[in-house]
């Protein structure tokens, strides 16, 4: 069930419109700006349509001063979105608070988070640099079940070309080496690639875009460091860990088995890598926190949610949560939880890390993080041409705020790690000489960080390749919704209007 597909039309009204006579059929352009902007800043009620209720979702509604959604200003709904987030100013960097909201017109967040449906080939690719500057068009990650994975394609594995032509080097953001490489990785169907392989091989595939079920551990193993076991593990997106009919998802599948594992090996720490995780699921982040969390937790705070006054004010009628509370723990006794986080490291991740903090020694190691402490729900807008519902884009505007059990949050500017690493692409994953790991290893055995400068040591270790992190493509998803909360408001506000419930 998702919330905002309850208009019998879409049509001008004395409400909202320009200039309208309460019958004339807007297009599917106008309708989307329109009940977006009633959404966010009206009532969500009624898919936007409802003015009855004083139910504006938009967690920064009252900071935008009223505005025409239908005025020639405004060519589409991203230009809209674009200009209402500009009103909410951080006073702390004089910069919009709000680089998040925006329409995914495809479906494809819903496929990826919700669904768990990878729809493409399945890697993320990087520029990196030697000690020479030099650069090296590198893979990230591959998801093991995508068309990539599935061949073997992984972490560390050098592009050398593609679709016959070796002309990959990095030459600007909108250069035609880096625009070829964005639309072979991302966008188009199939494409062939040549990999270098750590091994000093040379492998040629052509793949294919293909659905797949997203598996979200890319790596996971117990290490032994000074005679404490522990686990490692590398998350890349807070896929749900619930199925739609509340059944355990694959992605609950994947996180138990490994967790299973840290428990029979009795780990007295964890290390959780979150360096390219841009989000997802609050429900994740949810269950992750409970499997790390110790036993005296249960029945505490987790994390508060906040919201804009009028929905705060309205909470239990439309099935909003104030807060989250540890309903147990997964039985471990963790010494320290490190995180490994990066600039892409986002919202879900950021959620899940601050949780444990008010109860755990938490550590971040790597880099400041994306900084987004804000999140979603999910709103479908549709529209009904000729009576028949058209879905015209899923809308993901900020509708709250998360602090943990300490009121600590509100980290717009990210994370600031506890130790500053580096990330070397081509050592591969849980690798002991990864900077991250190898600093955290240290740690465990004794107490302190490694510090050696990436100069120095690219300098004694020439093969290493430092990520640029300008290069990577910007990730599907970077975010956190509350599906569960989503699905709570729709049945509520059904029951409310005595509609059926979907």
């Amino acid at each position: 069930m998702i919330l905002g597909s309850f208009i019998s039309s879409c049509k001008k009204d004395n409400g909202g419109s320009s200039s309208g006579n309460g019958t004339t059929q807007l297009s599917d352009a106008d309708s989307l700006k329109y009940l977006m902007y009633r959404i966010m800043e009206v009532s969500f009620v009624d898919g936007g349509r409802d003015s009855t209720y004083d139910l504006p979702t938009y967690y920064w509604y009252n900071q935008v001063p009223a505005l025409n959604p239908l005025s020639s200003t405004y060519d589409s709904s991203d230009i809209l979105l674009a200009d209402m987030k500009n009103y909410a100013i951080n006073p702390s960097t004089g910069s919009p608070y709000d680089r998040y909201s925006f329409l995914d017109k495809t479906g494809a967040v819903a496929a990826e988070i919700q669904q768990g449906q990878g729809g493409d080939l399945g890697m993320q690719v990087t520029y990196a640099t030697d000690a020479n500057n030099n650069s090296y068009l590198y893979v990230l990650y591959a998801d093991k079940n995508s068309p990539a994975g599935l061949v073997g394609v992984t972490r560390g594995w050098q592009i050398t070309a593609i679709n016959g032509s070796s002309n990959v080097s990095y030459d600007g953001s909108n250069g035609p080496n880096v625009t070829s490489v964005i639309n072979a990785v991302y966008n188009d169907p199939s494409s062939s690639f040549t990999f270098l392989k750590p091994d000093g091989t040379t492998v040629t595939y052509t793949l294919t875009q293909a659905s797949y079920n997203i598996n979200p551990v890319l790596f996971d193993t117990v290490y032994n460091v000074g005679g404490k076991n522990v686990g490692y593990f590398v998350f890349y997106t807070f896929s749900s860990v619930y199925n739609d009919d509340g059944s355990a998802s694959p992605t609950q599948q994947a996180l138990n088995s490994v967790f299973s594992t840290f428990q029979s090996a009795n780990v007295s720490d964890v290390i959780v890598d979150l360096r390219y995780n841009g989000g997802g699921s609050v429900a994740t982040s949810e269950y992750i926190d409970s499997l790390m969390a110790p036993p005296t937790v249960k029945g505490k705070v987790m994390f508060n949610y906040l919201y804009n006054d009028k929905l705060t004010a309205n909470e239990s009628e439309i099935g909003l949560q104030s807060q989250v509370l540890f309903n147990g723990s997964g039985g471990l006794n963790l010494a320290h939880v490190f995180f490994i986080g990066t600039g892409n490291t986002a919202s879900a991740s950021e959620l899940t890390l601050n949780n444990l903090k008010p109860y755990m020694d938490v550590q971040l190691v790597g880099d400041t993080t994306y900084g987004k402490p804000v999140g979603f729900f999910s709103f479908t807008i549709s529209d009904y041409p000729n009576g028949v519902e058209k879905d015209l884009a899923d809308l993901y505007a900020i509708n709250y705020e998360t602090r943990n059990a300490n009121n600590e949050g509100g980290y717009f500017t990210g994370l600031i790690p506890d130790e500053l690493a580096y990330d070397y692409v081509n050592v591969p994953w849980g690798n002991p000489n990864d900077d991250d790991l190898s600093k955290i290893f240290n740690f465990i055995s004794t107490g302190t960080y490694s510090r050696m400068s990436p100069q120095a040591r690219m300098a004694s270790d020439k093969s290493l390749r430092l990520v640029i992190p300008s290069t990577i493509h910007p990730l599907r998803f970077n975010g956190m919704v509350d599906y569960k909360v989503s699905k709570q408001m729709g049945v509520l506000i059904n029951k409310r209007l005595g509609r059926p419930i979907k």
